[in-house]
């Protein structure tokens, strides 16, 4: 009886552990095996998977944004053979999509409008979107977006680091913030985006 009762005491420790750390701005991290920090100042743009530059032998001229959705990775094709792949989340079943576009703005920090369809989506799941949310770090596009031609797509960050790799959004790319910011300050208005499913 005492070890259940020991067994039973450990386990809502752990759980108001969990329901704290996750208040306290934490998440575990499965691919890490550690508990990892989020929020204003603490690396929240870190993404469980790292970018690295690669080799590129494929048909895309430098400056290239390459989405390959299967993969869950976006390359940036550079001078000299090489892009840098980048781990993305996609769109969920029945959302992924696939195109030749190009880059029409960018934005820092940028505010999110939902669109129509989304919101009604939403709604019959019991869930409220607003019609309009300013930039911030609370704001589900992240740090910064680049807005693929006249699309209602865009390759933005994000304020869940930890849903890189996943297929989790409405059709957006997603990227932790760490790797928007520096795919942003790589790529200019007019580059072609290539997504392919």
């Amino acid at each position: 009886m005492r070890k259940m009762i020991g067994l039973l005491a450990t386990c809502i420790l752990l759980a108001g552990t969990a329901a704290a750390s996750a208040q306290a701005g934490r998440f575990y991290d499965p691919v890490t095996r550690q508990w990892e920090s989020y929020g204003p100042g603490t690396g929240s743009g870190r993404s469980p998977i790292a970018r690295e530059m690669v080799s590129y032998s494929g048909p895309y001229a430098p400056g290239t944004i390459i989405v390959d959705t299967k993969e869950r990775r976006l390359y940036h094709v550079r001078d000299g053979g090489r892009a840098m792949k980048y781990g993305v989340g996609v769109g969920k079943e029945g959302m992924q999509w696939s195109g030749v576009h190009t880059v029409t703005r960018k934005a820092e920090w940028p505010g999110w409008t939902p669109p129509p369809a989304m919101r009604a989506r939403e709604r019959k799941q019991g869930r409220i979107l607003p019609a309009h949310m300013v930039g911030g770090i609370n704001n589900p596009l992240g740090a910064r977006a680049l807005y693929i031609g006249s699309t209602i797509y865009r390759i933005h960050g994000t304020n869940q680091p930890w849903t890189i790799g996943s297929a989790v959004s409405s059709g957006c790319i997603r990227l932790a913030n760490e790797d928007v910011e520096h795919l942003y300050e790589n790529v200019g208005v007019g580059a072609k985006v290539v997504v392919k499913r």
